[in-house]
């Protein structure tokens, strides 16, 4: 008899997409088991591929708009609607995401979340009622600077001069005038969608934790973070909205914070909210085993990353949960704690990362054969 497989992986970054990993993981089974039943997911949580998971279930529209990239260039950036009007989900990698800089090219002094504003506005033109955003995968550290600039807010020095919306003069402000603003704050529920619960500033804030992988030197370190401190300051005198230590505030080189403040946004972990919004649960009650996976895994994984969240519900149901991922750490016990069964990396020789990148199909597809022979011997 022919067993149920949920497949839900999220993407192997710079190889493979959600979607492909679990048609590869698919192509793998049913070269052994043709009866088998496989249910593919397309998984993200909250970074790039949020819009297109949830198009998959949903129904709804994809609204495309040119938007001002990270660095100032034109881009198209994505959306959806979903719920009849009602809902729009964004997320800010389609704008403001480090995927869309080229790494030589990465300036993040310069670099600005102004398309994210841009989204957001069109979003809230189109009348929808509730706004998720997923805020993943930026190239930013303007605090939200440049999404509320997008929005009408003014920021500017001690002279009166009105400041350009990027990282460089978070510093420089000394006033703001958020009257433009005012009516899109109250207009829709804005939902943010983030593993991250940094706070906005100090040694585990956003520059600190993520500064790093953006490129900021040691010595422009404490110059951002020092212009974020200033930022909340501003925010908090004129706003009256104390956000700097909020968790979640340092998402996204700040962006958190500045949803907070300008947009009354909340926090929510966004692989949770995805995974209901994608009506995963109803299949996984019913499988007999479920296939996640990502591109490594290591104890970072169990921090609101999509394979943990999907392996907590298949644990309600008492269905087994298992990994194919990229590469792995040595030490995964917290992994299996929290529901992994079992963890199997692909490289099945010595390789380097361009040669797994380049196989990545192959790769995946044998080890989920693999994978499958034990489940099927085992399961007889």
């Amino acid at each position: 008899m022919g067993k149920k497989i949920v497949i839900a992986s999220d993407s192997f970054k710079g190889s493979a997409s959600s979607k492909e990993v679990g048609t590869y993981i698919s192509e793998g089974i049913h070269s052994l088991y043709p009866d088998y039943e496989t249910k593919i997911f397309s998984i993200a949580d909250g970074g790039e591929g949020t819009v297109d998971a949830i198009l998959e279930v949903n129904q709804g529209k994809r609204v495309t708009i040119p938007v001002q990239g990270p660095l100032g260039d034109s881009v198209n950036a994505a959306y959806a609607i979903i719920d009849g009007g009602k809902t729009a989900i964004l997320e800010m990698a389609a704008a403001s995401g480090i995927t869309l800089v080229e790494p030589t090219a990465l300036d993040v002094m310069k670099a600005s979340t102004y398309g994210t504003g841009q989204m957001i506005k069109s979003a809230l033109e189109h009348g929808v009622e509730r706004i998720y955003i997923g805020i993943g995968g930026s190239a930013t550290n303007d605090g939200g600077m440049g999404m509320a600039a997008a929005l009408g807010v003014k920021f500017f020095d001690v002279q009166g001069k009105e400041l350009a919306a990027n990282a460089e003069n978070l510093g420089s402000i000394a006033s703001l005038d958020a009257t433009a603003i005012a009516s899109y704050a109250d207009t829709a529920e804005l939902i943010i969608l983030s593993d991250v619960i940094n706070p906005l500033c100090g040694s585990n804030g956003a520059t600190a934790i993520y500064g790093p992988q953006k490129g900021v030197s040691d010595e422009l370190l404490e110059v951002l973070d020092e212009g974020l401190a200033n930022f909340a300051r501003v925010i908090k005198e004129t706003l009256h909205k104390d956000i700097k230590d909020i968790p979640g505030a340092g998402a996204a080189g700040g962006l958190g914070a500045g949803l907070m403040a300008f947009l009354n946004g909340k926090c929510q972990r966004g692989i949770d909210k995805i995974l209901q919004m994608i009506h995963i649960e109803e299949d996984i009650k019913t499988a007999d085993l479920v296939i996640t996976g990502e591109g490594r895994m290591d104890g970072q994984s169990i921090n609101g990353k999509a394979p943990i969240g999907i392996a907590v519900i298949a644990q309600k149901y008492h269905v087994p949960t298992v990994a194919i991922v990229g590469s792995r750490s040595l030490d995964l016990d917290e992994v299996y704690r929290q529901g992994i069964a079992g963890v199997f990396d692909v490289v099945n020789r010595p390789m380097n990362l361009e040669e797994a990148m380049t196989d990545t199909r192959n790769l995946v597809a044998s080890t989920s054969r693999n994978l499958i022979s034990l489940f099927g011997t085992l399961t007889k």
